[in-house]
C-alpha cells in the first residue's frame, strides 16, 4: 500500500510498501526529485527526515541572505563556487547553512536550499548529476522554487516518517 502526502506543486511524497529498503518518491515544484534513485534505506532516511522536521519545528531556518536577490538568484549565487578547490571557507559555510534534503543517496542527485520567512519556507532545488542532465536536458541550469507553509512541510515530513515506521 502506498501513502501519498502533500501536493506535487509544492512538496509531495509517496511512500511505498514497508521494508528495510522502501520506494520513496519525492516531488517539488512538479519535478520528480527521486528520479535517479527512489529506494531509501529506511532507518537512515527516516531519521534524516525526522531530524529535518524537528529542526524546522524548533523555528530554525534563516531568511534569504542577500538583500534584493530572489530565491532562485540566491541559490545560484550560493552554488557559484561550489566544488571549486579555491572556494573560500566563508562561502562554503554560508552555502552549507542553507542546505536541506540531505537524506542520503535518495536525494543526492540535487542541491536544495531552504530559506525561512516567518511561517513560510522557500525551498530552491537544482539537479547536478551529469547522467540526470543527459536524460533531462531541460533541467540543466534550472532552479526550481517552492513556497510552502512551514507547518505543511513539517506535516508531510512527519507523515513520511510515520509511513516508514510501518517497515
Amino acid at each position: 500500500m502506498n501513502v501519498v502526502l502533500g501536493d506535487r506543486l509544492r512538496f509531495a511524497a509517496e511512500v511505498g510498501a514497508p521494508a528495510s529498503l522502501c520506494r520513496v518518491d519525492l516531488w517539488a515544484a512538479e519535478k520528480w526529485l527521486t528520479c535517479d534513485d527512489n529506494m531509501a534505506y529506511v532507518p537512515q532516511f527516516r531519521r534524516d527526515v525526522l531530524d529535518t522536521a524537528a529542526w524546522l519545528r524548533s523555528g530554525e531556518g534563516s531568511p534569504l541572505p542577500f538583500a534584493g536577490l530572489s530565491a532562485a538568484a540566491t541559490h545560484r549565487r550560493l552554488m557559484q563556487r561550489a566544488g571549486d578547490d579555491d572556494e573560500p571557507e566563508t562561502d562554503y559555510q554560508l552555502r552549507c547553512r542553507f542546505q536541506v534534503l540531505l537524506w542520503g543517496p535518495t536525494t543526492d542527485n540535487l542541491t536544495a536550499h531552504l530559506f525561512r520567512e516567518e511561517d513560510r519556507l522557500l525551498i530552491t532545488l537544482s539537479f547536478w548529476r551529469k547522467e540526470h542532465l543527459l536524460h533531462h536536458p531541460e533541467d540543466a541550469g534550472a532552479v526550481f522554487v517552492v513556497e510552502i507553509p512551514a507547518e505543511e512541510f513539517v506535516g508531510i515530513l512527519e507523515g513520511m516518517a510515520t509511513a516508514l515506521d510501518a517497515s
